[in-house]
């Protein structure tokens, strides 16, 4: 992945829009983590911790996982500033090599359409989950308006599906649960919540 870009954008990463975006992602994940108390949530490509620190009432622990270091000090800071006890963050790329990892939750938000091998990942992620665990995946819809040598252009839930039960995931539901303006390259877009069980 293009660290530097993200290392660069660290500082100023939470604008106004990823802020009131991200409000909308975790309210939606939030429904789904009831009775998680006791459960380890892994945030992949965590950012500045935007999502994952905004549920760690939920869960047991959380570890954010990114690839640039820079966005990691900025989720530290926050995790200090805010007096979160059960949260942690781990410098790592899975698209280059995976640490020994377990956990009962993995969420990647918005990550995923920017990962060229999609499939990959996936496998990585499932191998993390323990047993009878959870992957979420929150991205685009597939948009035909966008073009980018380096971002998916989102994701048809049926593709997507098909991925997710060829790494092993026994079941998977897809729901498209918001839209707005200039959400995705500044294009109208929708995004869908994916929540497969190993």
């Amino acid at each position: 992945m293009e660290n530097n870009v993200f290392e660069q954008m660290a500082r100023r990463y939470d604008t106004e829009e990823r802020i009131e975006l991200a409000k909308v992602i975790v309210k939606e994940v939030r429904s789904e983590l009831q009775n998680s108390k006791s459960k380890s949530l892994l945030d992949y490509g965590s950012g500045t911790g935007l999502i994952s620190l905004e549920l760690s009432d939920l869960v047991a622990d959380i570890l954010l996982v990114d690839s640039s270091k820079e966005m990691l000090e900025v989720a530290k800071a926050k995790v200090s500033h805010k007096g979160i006890t059960n949260a942690k963050v781990l410098y790592s790329d899975f698209t280059q090599e995976t640490p020994e990892l377990k956990a009962d939750i993995v969420i990647m938000s918005l990550v995923l359409l920017h990962i060229p091998d999609t499939q990959k990942i996936l496998q990585e992620l499932f191998n993390i989950l323990n047993n009878g665990g959870k992957l979420m995946i929150i991205d685009f819809d597939k948009n035909e308006k966008i073009h980018h040598p380096k971002v998916h252009n989102g994701f048809s839930h049926d593709d997507l599906k098909k991925k997710l039960s060829e790494v092993g995931f026994k079941s998977t539901e897809i729901k498209t649960f918001y839209q707005g303006n200039h959400i995705f390259m500044n294009q109208h877009a929708s995004m869908f919540l994916s929540s497969s069980i190993k």
